[in-house]
């Protein structure tokens, strides 16, 4: 049951974050067409002035459970958010697998190379071009948090979308 709400609550808030990203701009006839070739950028400017993006609030670090490889309902959502702007406007994006400290250095590399190549075919499958993906795996070389405990060692379970 607490599974289906957050899947609930994540997918509102996406379909919100989404719709805040909308245009309602309309086009005046008697303005000035100067600049009638533009693009669509995907960079949009607050009322600040500064710059986001419209994966700004997105994910870009998937946690894993121990000694796991599977995508969370949570990780897919967002992920799918990456795979239609990738789709779109494609770029190149690495893919950094990390494990905690336990098991060997070996075990490590090759559970944070699962965990990123899990993430790569969770995009793929959602039609992104797989020669823009790069994968990589730290294993437990580059501790999000260092320490013996288990929320140091959740947050070490990790792949970082870069």
């Amino acid at each position: 049951m607490t599974k289906t709400i957050k899947l609930f609550l994540t997918v509102f808030a996406l379909a919100g974050f989404l719709s805040a990203c909308s245009s309602n701009t309309t086009t005046d006839d008697s303005a000035s067409t100067d600049n009638a070739d533009t693009t669509d950028n995907q960079v949009v400017t607050d009322d600040d002035g500064m710059e986001s993006s419209p994966l700004d609030g997105i994910d870009t670090v998937f946690f894993f459970e121990f000694d796991q490889s599977i995508l969370s309902s949570e990780a897919r959502s967002a992920l799918m958010v990456h795979a239609e702007v990738l789709r779109d406007e494609p770029s190149s994006v690495r893919l950094e697998g990390h494990g905690d400290e336990r098991g060997s250095r070996e075990y490590n590399m090759a559970l944070g190379e699962r965990r990123a190549n899990a993430v790569r075919d969770y995009l793929v499958l959602q039609g992104v071009d797989s020669s823009v993906i790069e994968t990589v795996s730290y294993g437990e070389e580059q501790s999000a948090e260092v320490g013996s405990y288990e929320s140091a060692w959740s947050k070490n379970r990790r792949v970082e979308l870069k």
